[in-house]
């Protein structure tokens, strides 16, 4: 990435802060990125998280299993609140559980991801190389920071609505993210994050989809087998 307008390009001149957020405190930081002000998330992006100065594959790792931890738990207070984590430990249950979990974990931001970068670089020309690739990925789960307000919901109950209200700031997160890091408009970052959300969201509900499909067959055979009793 490399820096981007630290201080004045002139040394001799007046050698003026252009990044305004290096002489302020953290809060400060952490307030504007909260309201999505696109100069707070060119400083995180571009100067703090910076591949010259940092050790960017150890964060990307990091990041990556912090992310998924949080999407693991999201899973299972969604799943808790539906009533489908019984209280047997039955090795069924486990393996059943854990198979959901990695449908839903793996499988659904495999294929958020898959059409995320399909987006950005098909519909929007934006050149995708391997240090690009890690930009991007990197941008993602930080700008998913919101996801930490997951843990809140250990220590207090919260309605699982909130999970969904969550997600809804992740994916505006994502989209600023998003606009900062590449030359798109708004209009097409907050596109392309809503239809890598909605297809992560289709391919996670499959066996839920199924299962309806299936009742809807049932449902049918039954009317099916009334109407002809009925008419005998």
């Amino acid at each position: 990435m490399g820096y981007r307008c630290i201080q004045c390009g002139f040394p001799e001149s007046c050698k003026a802060v252009a990044d305004e957020y290096i002489e302020c405190e953290i809060m400060i930081l952490v307030i504007d990125l909260i309201l999505h002000k696109l100069k707070a998330y060119r400083h995180l992006l571009h100067n703090v998280i910076n591949q010259e100065t940092i050790k960017f594959q150890g964060l990307l790792w990091k990041s990556a299993v912090i992310f998924l931890l949080f999407e693991a738990y999201r899973f299972l207070i969604l799943e808790g609140s539906k009533g489908k984590l019984g209280s047997s430990t039955s090795f069924s249950s486990l393996l059943s559980i854990c198979w959901k979990v990695l449908m839903d974990v793996i499988f659904g931001n495999f294929m958020f991801l898959l059409t995320f970068f399909f987006m950005v670089k098909t519909f929007f020309h934006v050149p995708i190389t391997l240090s690009r690739c890690n930009d991007l990925l990197l941008m993602l789960m930080i700008s998913s920071y919101f996801k930490i307000f997951l843990v809140a919901m250990m220590v207090w109950e919260f309605p699982s609505s909130v999970i969904f209200i969550i997600e809804l700031f992740c994916l505006s997160s994502n989209a600023v993210a998003l606009k900062v890091m590449t030359e798109l408009t708004m209009s097409q970052c907050v596109w392309t994050c809503v239809s890598a959300y909605a297809i992560k969201f289709c391919v996670t509900r499959i066996p839920e989809l199924i299962l309806l499909g299936q009742l809807m067959h049932d449902w049918s055979q039954m009317q099916c087998s009334f109407i002809k009793a009925s008419m005998t």
